[in-house]
């Protein structure tokens, strides 16, 4: 019995050290996300802001749209098509990060102590320079007059310049680049704590690489594997400076929308059930992200 109130000490003392941390978690985090969705059951002002009058119209404009002439009703396609793009080049972006992440990963976690500090160094470098800075690097790399173009015309493989910016092509290019690092990173700490020893006994009973793979590699470096997608996943579906600069206003994504909205849009309450929408894609990525990694744990456990 005397041991309770201690405990019950120790436990007010633990809410007491982190009571700073809480307050900033909740004005700075909790306390934004509260106000847009207020924001997103009111009416817009006439120029910007919001109205404090109850309604679900931002709610409705989401999925649906009247036509100002004749009034019908019909789906928003323009919005459902900025959602479809954002989701489709955010997973696109998480793939190719994975193709091209994995074998860099599995290079670095293999070679020397001394060369693998270097090469780590080396991902890290792009991280020291602003986000605008590298993705107008890109820019003056695919643009008509970039380096890839005037490089293909100078050898003759291309006879005019080929139109990569202002398309998704450019967006998935850029985005690839600037989010590579989060996913070769986390593959990296996950090769590095592989035992190489594994592959030489699945060789030793006649494995073959593939095998070797898919059952021996990939169920061991998976905690990896599902970090380094969900650091990838989760800013690239929000992703606004790279989409802004290389897909320009043709190929919005759902975060220049979003600023599209509290801008010239001047619908706040749009802009805001938008962005709710959208942390409910993100919430809904993170908890695949858990049960994915909870599960594999529990099987490794068995």
């Amino acid at each position: 019995m005397s041991a309770d109130p201690k405990a019950r000490a120790e436990v007010r003392r633990g809410w007491l050290l982190s009571a700073p941390a809480l307050v900033l978690l909740a004005v700075g985090a909790t306390g934004p996300l509260f106000i847009m969705l207020v924001y997103s059951f009111l009416e817009p002002g006439q120029y910007g802001n919001v109205e404090w009058v109850l309604s679900f119209k931002a709610w409705f404009n989401v999925i649906m749209q009247r036509d100002i002439f004749e009034g019908t009703l019909t789906f928003a396609d323009a919005h459902l098509s900025i959602f479809w793009r954002s989701v489709k080049l955010a997973l696109l972006t998480t793939l190719f990060a994975f193709l091209t992440g994995f074998p860099t990963a599995w290079f670095i976690a293999t070679r020397s102590p001394g060369l693998r500090t270097g090469l780590l160094f080396l991902i890290t470098i792009p991280f020291w320079t602003n986000l605008l800075i590298r993705t107008f690097a890109i820019n003056q790399i695919i643009r008509n007059e970039g380096f890839l173009n005037t490089f293909l015309l100078w050898t003759g493989v291309i006879g005019q310049p080929i139109v990569m910016l202002y398309t998704d092509f450019a967006v998935f290019v850029g985005m690839t680049y600037v989010y590579l690092p989060l996913m070769v990173l986390p593959l990296f700490a996950a090769i590095d704590r592989f035992d190489m020893r594994l592959l030489q006994a699945g060789y030793d009973l006649y494995a073959s690489r593939w095998q070797l793979l898919r059952h021996v590699i990939v169920p061991i470096v998976k905690p990896g594997i599902i970090s380094g997608s969900i650091l990838v996943f989760i800013p690239a579906l929000g992703a606004y400076v790279t989409p802004r600069i290389l897909g320009g206003g043709r190929n919005m994504m759902i975060g220049n929308f979003i600023e599209l909205q509290f801008g010239q849009g001047r619908n706040w309450p749009l802009g805001a059930a938008l962005s709710v929408v959208l942390l409910v894609i993100v919430s809904c990525a993170l908890i695949v992200y858990t049960r994915f990694a909870t599960g594999g744990e529990d099987k490794s456990h068995d």
